[in-house]
């Protein structure tokens, strides 16, 4: 049987170290990495373990499984494709912190003990935290630091939870967890800040759009993805994941809906998509569970060529605004046409790739007669629509005419999203290799007429919505504001201000501190000073008398007593 003994992820990521070495060698290792790692990924069969000894326990550093193995496939051409739509324009640093972000988001989804699960979780946060940090200007900066800051919380609560665990359960395996003890509600927690759940869904949306180009590319595959991997791994089937999808399903929705910046929409969509993911875990079927991990993986797919065609925009124009763009079809076909291809298969739409995944969710939920969560899914598939189906490419490419007459984008970029592109409308004319990779076996049909109807239905009523209500669809030059108020403004405000009144009181303690010392300093001055009487010189008579007096007192006493 043919061996692995090296993590795949872990290529990349020393791969990602030798990047800053030369560009030649750059450019050689950004092509040359994912293939390989794709190729020892599938190297070996399934249920393939390699363990280690460490510290009295068996670390699994490789495992392979059906979900890992879809996970890792899809971060790997991720790694592909977003190299070949940044090599051009990303700096050296984005490029080396990405393939190191990418690898360990690898070693994630291959990891097969919590220990090593965390080590390549701490180093995801730092890979993205530099790919952020590499646009190198001042929001960037202060997006990074925001972003760290939320990790950094989550990776704590998923450190203390997992410690919890082993103490408890003496197991460090990676495999189905019972929320019965505080641990597993931090491993939980850990988790969950990392898939943009309530309420610090808007570290998304504040760091995201801030990195460059290309680097929103990357950032929009590995991190949430990966958490959707881990809750899929150790909490199917847990009932609170149900409601916490569908708030980030419509929260998404309507932070999109309100924004001006075409990243940000994006990125909320993230969210929203997320969102979907969440709740199939949650509904726990074997359909829902390869319905989560289906659209995990065409997700990844399309929500990256969304953000490339907006990244090629940005880059032509320098502008964000929806209210600043528009007209750009007439010089940017092709990336208008990706764009809208990417933007269908968010959508849903027939014969592409989010219509074969996501009504895999919505089925299940149906199977089980959970009308309110069918209900509350199909409502949110017209609200998906609305904002990155229509919004984002009607506002950039086609509302009144900006002016602008910016060149098509750079043949890499139109390149890396052709191929996501025809991975879109592939794997929605033809699911089944997808559906061949998937955790369980598949009978579902998803082209059935009653399917088809009913998509069509509500993709037209959702267009014929937003057509009737443009004028109101319009964005202007205001900021939405999000839960991350409370920690750039509200918290830090409130901070600056405890400091102040701290800092009065402090000075007022001091004052008063000094005027008692100086009060006591007087005192001493004046018996024990120059002209105090304890300092003044005494007879040698009087002396000799008051040491009389006391050794008569000491006989006096001595008798009595």
């Amino acid at each position: 049987m043919t061996e692995l003994l090296f993590p795949p992820g872990l290529l990349l990521v020393l791969g990602g170290l030798l990047m800053p070495l030369g560009l030649k060698l750059r450019n050689a290792l950004l092509f040359i990495l994912p293939i390989l790692c794709l190729t020892l990924i599938w190297w070996v069969p399934a249920d393939y373990i390699v363990t280690l000894p460490f510290l009295g326990f068996e670390l699994e550093p490789i495992r392979i499984t059906t979900t890992g193995r879809l996970f890792a496939t899809v971060f790997s051409l991720m790694a592909l494709v977003g190299g070949i739509f940044a090599y051009r324009q990303a700096s050296t640093l984005e490029l080396s912190a990405a393939f190191v972000y990418a690898g360990s988001a690898i070693g994630v989804t291959l990891a097969g003990d919590l220990i090593t699960l965390f080590v390549f979780w701490e180093i995801m946060a730092i890979g993205s935290t530099l790919v952020i940090w590499a646009a190198r200007h001042d929001a960037a900066y202060r997006a990074s630091i925001r972003y760290l800051m939320v990790h950094l919380l989550g990776g704590l609560l998923l450190m203390i939870g997992i410690a919890g665990h082993v103490v408890e359960t003496g197991s460090i395996r990676f495999e189905a967890l019972e929320l019965e003890s505080i641990s597993q509600y931090l491993i939980l927690a850990g988790f969950l800040i990392n898939a943009g759940a309530p309420p610090l869904s808007a570290w998304i949306a504040d760091a995201y759009p801030e990195a460059s180009p290309s680097g929103s590319v990357f950032l929009s595959a590995f991190t949430t993805k990966t958490a959707v991997f881990t809750l899929l791994i150790a909490f199917p089937g847990t009932w609170l994941l149900i409601p916490i999808g569908i708030y980030m399903i419509f929260y998404g929705i309507i932070y999109a809906l309100l924004e001006n910046d075409m990243r940000r929409i994006l990125a909320y969509s993230i969210v929203n998509q997320v969102g979907f993911m969440v709740t199939g875990i949650g509904l726990g079927t074997e359909m829902a569970l390869n319905g989560a991990a289906a659209h995990a993986f065409a997700h990844i797919i399309y929500k990256a060529l969304l953000l490339m065609s907006a990244g090629a925009v940005l880059y032509q124009t320098g502008k964000r605004r929806c209210t600043d763009l528009g007209g750009l079809f007439q010089t940017m076909p092709w990336t208008a046409l990706l764009g809208i291809i990417g933007a269908l298969a968010i959508s849903s739409f027939p014969f592409t790739s989010g219509f074969v995944s996501k009504s895999m969710i919505a089925q299940s939920a149906a199977d089980q007669h959970l009308a309110i969560v069918w209900f509350a899914l199909a409502a949110a598939s017209a609200g998906v629509f609305l904002h990155a189906g229509i919004k984002f490419p009607w506002f950039v490419f086609f509302q009144k005419d900006s002016g602008m007459r910016p060149p098509e984008a750079p043949r890499n970029m139109l390149l890396a999203m052709t191929v996501f592109a025809l991975f879109c409308i592939g794997l929605g004319v033809y699911p089944e290799p997808l559906y061949a990779i998937l955790p369980f076996s598949v009978t579902y049909e998803p082209y059935t007429a009653a399917h088809l109807v009913a998509q069509f239905q509500l993709l037209l009523f959702a267009g014929l919505a937003f057509f009737v209500m443009l004028p109101m669809m319009k964005r202007t030059l205001t900021i939405s504001l999000d839960f991350d108020w409370f920690y750039r403004f509200l918290f830090k405000h409130l901070g600056m201000a405890i400091v102040s009144q701290s800092s009065k009181a402090r000075s007022q303690l001091e004052i008063k501190a000094q005027t008692s010392l100086q009060r006591l300093f007087d005192y001493l001055e004046k018996h024990h000073g120059v002209t105090g009487i304890l300092s003044q010189t005494w007879p040698t008579g009087s002396m000799v008398l008051w040491i009389a007096v006391i050794l008569g007192g000491f006989l006096v006493v001595d008798i009595f007593i």
